[in-house]
């Protein structure tokens, strides 16, 4: 009976030791799991916190490029205008030159159409002849040689070159009596346009005088520089030439 307790003793203990050490078994791996849950945690933080630094770091990136990109746009953009306006402002100077250039060259393409002797003629009367408005301007070619008045055979005094003679059709209109020199001047001759006013020779008229009158009329010519006056006008006086 005795020996019977002891074995039934013996027996809970050792059912109670291997209770003892599966609870401890138990606990152990409870620590364990926690531990490792803990450290998983700790590790998913750090990849959370790291993943949003790196978005940060991406952002800033992303805005200083964006920020590079703008400046970029901007100054093209600037760049651009710039290029356009000076391109633009090129353009209206050719423009300009080109209409320059175009209203010269219809000038001369309307003088074109005239001999250089209707346009010499109308330079001249347009600058000596006493009256702009006059209504036609007969031309006259004078021989050298020519008597200064032909109808008086007794003075003879005569014209040293050929001269060309202009007048209107109205002694108010004047006359001009030149030689050309072919560089731009004329040589004008100081002839009336009618002698003795229209009136025949005074009876008493000394032809000494009246010689010496005529000879310094042919000595004392005067130099002019024609100038080439406005078209417009010169080929309205050119409309009014009447050429013998």
């Amino acid at each position: 009976m005795k020996k019977k307790h002891h074995i039934i003793f013996r027996s809970a203990l050792a059912l109670l030791l291997t209770l003892f050490l599966i609870g401890c078994s138990d606990n152990n791996d409870e620590t364990e799991e926690k531990a490792y849950n803990e450290s998983n945690h700790h590790s998913s933080n750090e990849d959370a916190s790291q993943n949003t630094n790196d978005d940060n770091d991406d952002d800033e990136t992303s805005s200083d490029n964006s920020g590079t990109d703008s400046k970029t746009n901007s100054e093209d953009s600037a760049s651009s205008n710039k290029s356009e306006s000076t391109n633009d402002e090129t353009s209206n100077e050719e423009d300009e030159i080109s209409e320059n250039n175009q209203s010269d060259t219809d000038s001369e393409d309307n003088l074109s159409n005239f001999s250089s002797e209707e346009i010499e003629y109308a330079r001249v009367w347009n600058q000596l002849g006493p009256n702009p408005d006059v209504e036609y301007i007969d031309v006259q070619h004078i021989p050298e040689g020519t008597l200064l008045n032909p109808e008086e055979d007794d003075i003879d005094v005569r014209y040293p070159e050929d001269v060309i003679q202009l007048r209107g059709d109205r002694i108010v209109d004047g006359v001009v009596t030149y030689s050309s020199n072919g560089d731009g001047t004329v040589n004008v001759y100081k002839t009336p346009y009618r002698w003795y006013g229209g009136l025949p020779r005074p009876d008493d008229a000394d032809l000494d005088e009246l010689k010496k009158d005529r000879e310094e009329i042919i000595n004392n010519t005067e130099s002019v520089y024609i100038d080439t006056g406005n078209d417009e006008e010169i080929i309205n006086l050119i409309g009014k030439l009447s050429i013998q």
